[in-house]
């Protein structure tokens, strides 16, 4: 599974980033899950996200414009499986 957040560099950007690393580090196999940090603005526009940070979990975004809990990425995450 791949989690990427969409971002510029920006200080909500950079929160999302963290929680997403500790919410993956709670769950029961995180060596599964890959956590990446995209600052291409070109890529955003490919993915729809206009407003950041954005929240893309193996290819669908589920969020953007929103810091998320690291318990709201979780289930994101679990959503997914």
């Amino acid at each position: 599974m791949k989690v990427e957040v969409l971002g510029p560099g920006c200080k909500r950007c950079d929160q999302l980033y963290e929680n997403a690393q500790n919410a993956v580090a709670e769950l029961d196999s995180p060596e599964q899950i890959e956590v990446e940090k995209i600052g291409d603005i070109n890529y955003f526009a490919k993915m729809g996200v206009f407003m950041t940070p954005g929240l893309v979990i193996d290819g669908e975004v589920v969020s953007t414009g929103k810091v998320l809990s690291p318990n709201q990425i979780k289930q994101k995450i679990a959503e997914k499986m």
